[in-house]
């Protein structure tokens, strides 16, 4: 039986990486993201692989979206490799923490953290069925404090413990949890970012491929609680 891995914010950038990656690795594909048109795109080109995809669009701090994604994963066998991708940068330009507006802070946590872990909460039964794995994309932010990233960096930071949390809470249950900083990236939330900016010099998304090779190589249950850099010299983070 092929894998199914479900990738949430899969339009473009590294969710795309990722779902063409998986692809290729053989595995059964269910993605998701807000635009239509790129989750179509993204859809085609998986499609032309040979792979089996479901491409749903929707927002995964909708709970009736994130169990109609569920559902599908069931009905394609079971989910083994959950990746909570999609993210909110928040307020444009960045703002000092000190000045930032508590109303879109809360929406940012909600994609960044809430949804994610309900995501997770309401695919246990599947991937305690499959030993599957979760993998939560993180980000330098979380542990920097710079300056006008605090809302997503904060945001980021809680998913890193959650991670860490859910894996020795989970471990009995034979699921595993990661959490994965994949680096800066020449990517459309990074340009949100830094506007005005050229961010050329930044690497593609696709510079992250050799990390992922061995992540999906490697037995779960041996690596769960950990924190990675994709890019980083050395992969594993000491805790």
């Amino acid at each position: 039986m092929k894998r199914v891995s479900l990738i949430t914010g899969a339009g473009r950038g590294l969710g795309r990486i990722l779902a063409t990656f998986l692809a290729g690795q053989g595995c059964d594909i269910v993605i998701t993201a807000r635009t239509i048109t790129e989750l179509h795109n993204v859809s085609q080109s998986l499609e032309s692989l040979g792979t089996r995809v479901a491409a749903i669009p929707g927002d995964i701090t909708n709970p009736v979206h994130r169990t109609r994604l569920l559902q599908q994963t069931r009905a394609m066998g079971g989910l083994s490799l959950l990746v909570n991708n999609a993210s909110d940068l928040g307020e444009t330009p960045r703002p000092e923490l000190a000045r930032a507006s508590l109303t879109r802070f809360r929406t940012t946590l909600e994609t960044n953290l809430v949804a994610p872990l309900a995501l997770i909460q309401e695919a246990l039964p599947q991937l305690e069925q499959m030993r599957g794995l979760v993998v939560n994309i993180s980000s330098d932010a979380s542990l920097g404090g710079y300056e006008r990233w605090g809302i997503y960096g904060s945001t980021k930071a809680a998913l890193d413990l959650a991670s860490k949390t859910l894996s020795a809470e989970l471990k009995p249950r034979h699921i595993s949890v990661v959490s994965v900083d994949p680096g800066d990236m020449r990517t459309r939330m990074h340009q949100d970012a830094f506007p005005g900016e050229n961010i050329s010099d930044r690497p593609l998304p696709e510079v992250t491929l050799p990390f992922w090779a061995w992540l999906v190589s490697q037995d779960p249950e041996r690596i769960t609680g950990m924190r990675y850099q994709a890019q980083g010299t050395l992969w594993e983070i000491p805790a």
